[in-house]
């Protein structure tokens, strides 16, 4: 009996971890679907005409998640919040490059008002602060947001509990919404019901 391709993942991001290289392309091809779901979540909310497109934004982060070495992979769910984070830091790099900073609306359970539209530096900066202070919460929103991991994923990848993912996740985005209104993004007030 064939494994299901979560349990393929994660036996083939241990045997990687252990210095198998040609589990590598194996993991790329049964995690490329996910990869390029987060792609194109990440991308949904851009500008309309961005130059990025969700396939490759996934082969750059493809590119980057092979040149990881030493990491310990944990399981599918571990792999791809890496994959989520390395493709904020693309996204983030390009908005830095352009004249005009891209905007994006977040979407899912991080709106606070559906008319919210935020830059995404705003955003990453906003989340590299809350870093600085509680990195888990930060994780959370990156998994959650970015990822589009569900509570129980998030918890796996964090060793703690879904209801401590649930409530870091809506702590979180009180405190976001919260720190983006004092950043100042003037155009979009953000406010809680």
């Amino acid at each position: 009996m064939t494994p299901k391709p979560s349990a393929q993942i994660t036996e083939l991001l241990r045997a990687w971890s252990a210095g198998d290289q040609s589990a590598v392309g194996q993991i790329v091809e049964l995690a490329y679907p996910e990869l390029y779901r987060i792609a194109r979540r990440h991308l949904q909310g851009e500008r309309p005409g961005h130059t990025i497109q969700a396939t490759a934004l996934v082969n750059e982060a493809y590119l980057r998640l092979v040149n990881i070495r030493h990491v310990e992979w944990k399981d599918r769910a571990h792999f791809l919040a890496v994959g989520a984070r390395i493709m904020r830091r693309i996204l983030v790099d390009y908005a830095r490059s352009q004249p005009r900073p891209p905007r994006v609306d977040l979407t899912d359970d991080l709106v606070v008002c559906p008319e919210l539209n935020l830059d995404i530096m705003l955003l990453d900066r906003a989340l590299d602060t809350l870093a600085e202070f509680d990195a888990r919460k930060a994780k959370v929103v990156e998994m959650r947001f970015f990822g589009g991991l569900t509570a129980e994923e998030s918890a796996a990848v964090l060793g703690v509990a879904p209801q401590t993912v649930h409530r870091d996740w809506s702590l979180a985005k009180a405190w976001l919404v919260r720190e983006m209104n004092h950043q100042g993004d003037h155009n979009a007030a953000i406010n809680l019901p």
